[in-house]
C-alpha cells in the first residue's frame, strides 16, 4: 500500500529504481488529486492557462489525463465536450469526464479532426523520443485545422542539473519514475512533422525565484487552417 506521497523532484545522491509511469500512476492513483499539488504543477497551470485559448463550446481531448485536472478545468472553463485519455485504467477511474479512453499517447483511438483543443499536461517527458514525436503527430492528426495543442513537460535544466521525479512507499523506500529530456528543439522538430506550428513558449520559474533555473516548458501548437481555393 503506497501512502500519499506526490510528485516531487530530488537531488539524487544514491541509485534508485526506476518505476515505469504506467507502474507509478497505478500506486498513485487512490490518493492522487485533480488539481495543482506541488509548486512544479501550480506554476505549470498558471502558465498554461496563460495559453490556452476560449474554450467556451469546444470540444477537448485532455492527453494522459489522469485524474481529470485538466478536463475538468475545460469543463468550468466553457467547454462544450471534454474526452479524457490515459494508459492507466486506475487514474482514468478517478477522472469525471464526459468519455473516457484508456489507450496510449501515441496511438489515439479517435478520428481525424475531431477536437477543436488537445491539452497534455506533463506527460510527454513520460515517453522515449520516437514516442513523444509519435504522440505530437497524434495529437495534431485528431485536431481540426486551426485547432490548438498545449503541451507542458518537466523543463529540460531541471533534469540535467540532477533533478527526478520520485515516488516514495509507505516503507520509506523511494523509486525513480521513468523520464526522458526533451529540449525546445526537440519539440519543435516534432512539431513540423506533425503539421503543427509552435506559436508559444513559457518558461517559468518559482514566483519566489524569478531568476532560477525553470520548472517547466510549456508550449502552444497550432495547426495550419484549411485554406480556401
Amino acid at each position: 500500500m503506497f501512502k500519499v506521497f506526490l510528485r516531487r523532484l530530488i537531488t539524487p545522491f544514491r541509485s534508485l529504481r526506476v518505476m515505469t509511469s504506467r507502474e507509478a500512476y497505478a500506486q498513485w492513483a487512490a490518493h492522487y488529486p485533480p488539481r495543482p499539488h506541488n509548486l512544479l504543477m501550480s506554476v505549470e497551470q498558471s502558465a498554461l492557462q496563460a495559453l490556452i485559448p476560449n474554450l467556451a463550446g469546444l470540444r477537448v481531448l485532455d492527453v494522459a489525463c489522469g485524474s481529470g485536472r485538466w478536463g475538468r478545468w475545460a469543463y468550468e472553463n466553457g467547454a462544450a465536450y471534454v474526452v479524457g485519455l490515459d494508459n492507466s485504467p486506475q487514474m482514468l477511474a478517478r477522472a469525471a469526464l464526459d468519455d473516457l479512453v484508456c489507450a496510449e499517447m501515441s496511438m489515439v483511438p479517435l478520428p481525424d479532426a475531431c477536437v477543436d483543443v488537445v491539452i497534455c499536461g506533463l506527460a510527454l517527458g513520460h515517453l522515449p523520443g520516437a514516442a513523444m514525436r509519435s504522440a505530437l503527430m497524434e495529437m495534431g492528426r485528431v485536431l481540426r485545422p486551426g485547432g490548438v495543442c498545449l503541451v507542458s513537460d518537466f523543463h529540460p535544466c531541471l533534469a540535467w542539473q540532477g533533478a527526478q521525479r520520485t515516488l516514495q512507499d509507505d516503507r520509506g523506500h523511494t523509486f525513480v519514475v521513468e523520464h526522458y529530456i526533451h529540449r525546445l528543439s526537440d519539440y519543435h522538430a516534432a512539431s513540423v512533422e506533425a503539421g503543427l506550428q509552435l506559436t508559444g513558449v513559457r518558461e517559468p520559474s518559482p514566483p519566489d525565484y524569478p531568476e532560477s533555473t525553470p520548472l517547466v516548458l510549456v508550449l502552444r501548437f497550432q495547426k495550419s487552417p484549411l485554406r480556401s481555393a
